[in-house]
């Protein structure tokens, strides 16, 4: 009998054959396979271990290494094995395995005794530049950044990714950053999944994380994961370590101008735990102490306090608190006072569902506030705040050795105060701004699979939904940009809602055993928006949302780039070359009013932007001489009806030539020394063309936006280490570092205005903050 089958039913034919052969070869394969599943941690700290290699000893090197919580799969045959694993800092250990079904294997590691002065917890395989199918993304080693030389004595993570191609501080005096051309708020900073809207202290000279109780520092700035999103640029994932569950320890340093503790110990031996790290600064102090007038009448400090409380409920369960507490505070007494500050709490539950699923579930508040008052002329004083509540929910499966899905959900809901303001309270005058209220949320899948022994990639899907709500006035505009009429929209009425896919895909495709070359596109939007006029951002600038008349920002970002390894995984080459296309740019036109005006969308202008570049890096990861050289060349524009005469013009950000040089070398088992070196092109600016006369007061001319340049930067500072003791109960050392060491005037700002004694002519003005600045720290842990 012969069977005839027209085009549609070969096709259908086809596919229901290959899609039974599928499912009996993946049963035959899972008959045959068993998986074994457990956690590295550290025998007397029970903190999980990252990056560590199990390799199955005499089955040809086949491994893996355990993820960014610790855990680790391998899928066998059944059969006999022994796992071997080596760890730098830890005593080897192998361990005998008869596996006949699917089963947990903890893996208990004990510190080495002998011959290391530091353990280096990284969260990446020694051959992740070459081998990881993510790409622009950058993981910070704390023991590392702990030896750089730092400004005033304070070690600091965001200091640190500064340093790496792609990433330009904002410079001197400020904690933000620039990634790939983005600008400060395109940044979405994260301290344990709780995102930051102000991650800085003293106006920028320091950041909110004290990195004696981080655990994981990790920066995307190319193609995100899925279940990452809200921001343009790039994330910043930190983690705060879990507290040692078996034994107390105190920790801390005391510094010149700060001073921080942290203490750690179990709650319950072996099964709970808590840590408390707490920091403040004391400038101020010192200042009046040693007698200094101007200092008699100021305050100037802040503190922070971190904790987080652990509880092993089962094998299978986890549970989590963390919270932070931030405040920074400046007082002239008399004249004024100025204060901001952060605030979160996080709770998570992590379960190990079976074999294969994982889920993990977290529930947060976030607030970040400010107020301002001033007693000089006037009696006035502001205060705004910003309030989240936010729910995630996460899966992760893992089907076999090969690959790997993270699917999730996740809902903020943010309540915007944008300022309550009071001018002489005795005259009862006040402006009390609407609040703005919305709801973001997110639905996202993604997959790692490797396809072959040289084709690895991440694929993965972002569904955005963001709402505006009311309750409060929104604006209708006319093509001027002014106020036709308003409606007035109830609490939890939907104003506008705004949808939006964000596709991600990044690929590794290994050439030969050392090298491979990645690509990588992804789809990015943002929905909270940052209003400033000062170029390097403040505590008091105004967050507002999309609505019915701002737009949701966008990119969409495409890198390619090829990675080496050399001499054993001990130098790492890389060069990266990215293109970035951004909608529903925002700026700010000629004289705009952001702080005290309601119909906030009347002061902005929109249009497009483009970045673009080239990111090169040189590492050297071990030996007694460590650090790297990376160099980026790039450029960041926009174009905005409008401005510019509605031509390209530079973003404040945009920097031709960003260089830096880091070296850490072990001089002997007692001192280590670092030096960082950086330079990089000044930051576009707008400066007066030119000045006229209007009733005998002379009026500054600008022309063209961002047009002109800053002066160049560099600097270099110089770090020193000395071990003072070190026991099994006991460890003290001394930090010394010279901040800017040859002493260059860097420019902070510069001013114009008419020369005293030719009127005709206008002269520029140069402000510096720092020249030598050397520091001391002492720190201990016992």
């Amino acid at each position: 009998m012969t069977l005839h089958f027209n085009s549609t039913q070969r096709v259908r034919f086809i596919f229901f054959s290959g899609l039974i052969l599928f499912f009996l070869f993946s049963n035959f394969t899972n008959a045959q396979t068993y998986k074994i599943k457990g956690v590295v941690y550290d025998s007397r700290t029970k903190e999980s271990l990252i990056g560590v290699p199990i390799i199955v000893k005499n089955n040809q090197g086949r491994g893996v290494a355990s993820d960014e919580k610790g855990d680790y799969t391998l899928t066998l045959p059944k059969g006999n094995y022994t796992l071997q694993i080596e760890y730098i800092g830890y005593e080897k250990k192998e361990i005998e395995i008869s596996l006949s079904k699917d089963m947990r294997q903890e893996i208990e590691l004990k510190q080495s005794a002998i011959g290391l002065k530091e353990i280096v917890v990284s969260g990446e395989r020694a051959d992740a530049n070459v081998s990881s199918p993510q790409t622009g993304v950058e993981r910070l080693e704390i023991e590392k950044i702990n030896k750089l030389p730092v400004l005033l004595g304070e070690r600091d993570i965001i200091k640190t990714i500064q340093l790496t191609p792609g990433v330009q501080g904002a410079g001197e005096g400020s904690s933000g950053f620039y990634v790939r051309g983005g600008s400060a708020d395109q940044n979405m900073i994260l301290l344990d999944n709780v995102p930051l809207y102000n991650a800085s202290h003293l106006m920028g000279f320091f950041s909110t994380f004290n990195s004696d109780v981080l655990r994981d520092v990790t920066l995307y700035k190319g193609a995100m994961p899925s279940p990452y999103g809200e921001r343009l640029a790039s994330v910043l994932d930190v983690q705060q370590r879990n507290g040692d569950n078996q034994d107390y320890h105190v920790s801390g340093g005391i510094g010149l101008i700060s001073s921080k503790l942290n203490v750690e110990g179990p709650i319950q031996k072996g099964k709970s735990s808590f840590l408390i790290g707490a920091r403040r600064t004391y400038a101020d102090a010192m200042a009046r102490l040693s007698g200094a007038k101007d200092a008699q009448n100021a305050y100037l400090y802040f503190y922070d306090l971190n904790a987080k409380v652990h509880f092993s409920l089962s094998d299978k369960d986890q549970l989590s608190f963390s919270g932070y507490l931030g405040r920074d505070k400046m007082v002239l007494k008399d004249a004024a006072e100025i204060n901001w500050g952060n605030m979160f709490g996080n709770l998570k539950w992590n379960r190990v569902i079976n074999s294969k699923w994982n889920s993990g579930t977290s529930v947060f508040y976030n607030q970040y506030n400010y107020y301002f008052g001033m007693e000089i002329g006037m009696d006035m004083n502001g205060r705004a705040k910003i309030k989240d509540y936010g729910v995630r929910q996460e899966f992760i499966f893992q089907p076999n050795k090969n690959s790997l899905w993270k699917m999730g959900l996740s809902s903020t809901y943010h309540d915007i105060g944008p300022g309550d303001y009071e001018l002489n309270a005795e005259q009862n005058n006040s402006l009390n701004l609407l609040h703005r209220y919305s709801s973001e949320n997110a639905i996202y899948a993604s997959n790692e699979i490797k396809l072959s022994d040289k084709l690895e990639i991440i694929y993965g899907l972002r569904l955005s939904a963001f709402m505006a709500l009311g309750k409060g006035e929104f604006y209708n505009l006319d093509e001027e940009n002014n106020v036709t009429d308003s409606v007035w929209y109830k609490g939890g009425k939907v104003v506008k809602t705004y949808v939006n896919l964000e596709p991600r895909l990044s690929a590794a495709y290994k050439l030969n055993k050392v090298s491979s070359v990645k690509a990588a596109y992804a789809r990015t939007v943002q929905n909270m928006h940052l209003l400033t006029y000062a170029a390097q951002g403040t505590p008091f600038d105004r967050w507002t949302s999309s609505s019915n008349n701002i737009k949701p920002q966008v990119a969409d970002q495409v890198s390619i780039g090829y990675f080496r390894n050399f001499s054993n995984n001990m130098f790492e080459f890389s060069v990266e070359t990215y293109y970035k296309d951004m909608r529903n740019q925002i700026d700010y036109k000629d004289n705009a009013n952001f702080q005290t005006y309601n119909a906030v969308e009347t002061e902005l202008l929109y249009g497009k932007g483009r970045a673009y570049g080239l990111e090169l890096m040189f590492k050297k990861k071990l030996g007694r001489l460590t650090g790297w050289v990376g160099y980026t060349l790039s450029k960041s524009e926009k174009k905005i009806d409008g401005i510019n005469e509605d031509k390209w013009y530079n973003a404040y950000q945009d920097r031709t030539h960003d260089l830096s040089i880091v070296g850490v070398y072990e001089l002997n088992r007692k001192w280590t020394l670092s030096a960082a070196w950086v330079y990089y092109t000044g930051n576009a600016i707008t400066y007066p063309s030119g000045k006229y006369q209007i009733n005998g007061k002379d009026v500054m001319y600008y022309a063209e936006r961002n047009g002109y340049r800053m002066p160049d930067y560099h600097r270099l500072d110089l770090g020193a280490t000395c071990l003072l003791k070190k026991t099994s109960k006991f460890e003290s050392e001394l930090a010394f570092s010279l901040y800017n060491a040859y002493g260059r005037e860097n420019a902070y700002m510069i001013r114009f205005r008419t020369n005293n004694d030719d009127t005709s002519k206008t002269s520029a003005y140069q402000y510096s903050l720092f020249r030598f600045v050397p520091s001391i720290t002492w720190n201990f842990k016992f």
